[in-house]
């Protein structure tokens, strides 16, 4: 229950007290249950928007959804993805990109990946039958967090932070339970949709290795801006695939 709850209070905003103490490493070995967690996001995000969409009309239901969306996650990866946005398009050097990626402050870069994010995240809801919410969501948002795990496998950009504690807690219990999670939402998925579930799973772990190759070219590793890369980028594209109208 402890790594639960971890994995339940890194990821949301609710509220998870427990009496055991922090061990170093801890919310690595949590994340086994990222996925799982990720799932419950989007179950969330589905019934929110399949229960305003009988009393508003769709595109206020959808803007109530994201903004739902986005609370119940403290906005933690899409602040990841917006200063992801500034120090990776910036054109100095690495250690100039990581100070740009530590500054509070929003740039130009963030700003615009911030906004496109969400109106692709809007039209990509928005686009979706209702009936698909059920399975849609919940592997996006599953797939998001089941590749923080590979993620946190990779070279580091700094020596210290919270990249490092995340990093020496996974093992190979974390990536069986994560992967369990992946196996039934990739197959509930495909039972409902057929091949947009293998797509997406695909598309999205591919999506990471050159977003791992990217951050270890601009930067000299990963950081935890591009954790919430990983993750915003990995939901949106599950979505799209989706969405897609041969």
């Amino acid at each position: 229950m402890k790594k639960i709850r971890l994995a339940l209070g890194f990821l949301t905003i609710i509220p998870v007290h427990g009496s055991e103490p922090y061990i170093p490493g801890d919310i690595g070995r949590a994340a086994g249950w990222f996925p799982w967690i990720g799932a419950l996001i989007g179950l969330f995000v589905a019934g929110m928007y399949y229960g305003l969409a009988q009393v508003f009309s769709p595109i206020l239901a959808v803007v109530l959804s994201i903004a739902a969306w986005i609370a119940i996650t403290g906005g933690l990866h899409l602040d990841g993805m917006a200063d992801s946005c500034d120090g990776l398009l910036n054109a100095s050097n690495k250690e100039r990109r990581l100070e740009i990626m530590k500054d509070s402050r929003l740039g130009t870069f963030g700003g615009i990946g911030l906004i496109l994010m969400i109106l692709i995240k809007l039209a990509c809801l928005y686009s979706l039958p209702l009936n698909s919410l059920w399975f849609v969501l919940p592997l996006a948002t599953g797939l998001g967090r089941w590749l923080l795990l590979w993620a946190g496998k990779q070279p580091l950009a700094r020596i210290n932070g919270m990249g490092v504690d995340f990093a020496s807690g996974i093992n190979g219990k974390v990536f069986i339970i994560g992967g369990m999670a992946i196996l039934l939402l990739g197959a509930l998925a495909g039972y409902m949709a057929g091949w947009r579930s293998l797509v997406a799973v695909g598309l999205t772990h591919l999506l990471a290795w050159l977003i791992f190759k990217t951050a270890k070219l601009r930067l000299g590793g990963m950081t935890g801006d591009i954790f919430g890369m990983i993750v915003e980028l990995s939901e949106v594209t599950t979505m799209m695939i989706f969405c897609f109208t041969p």
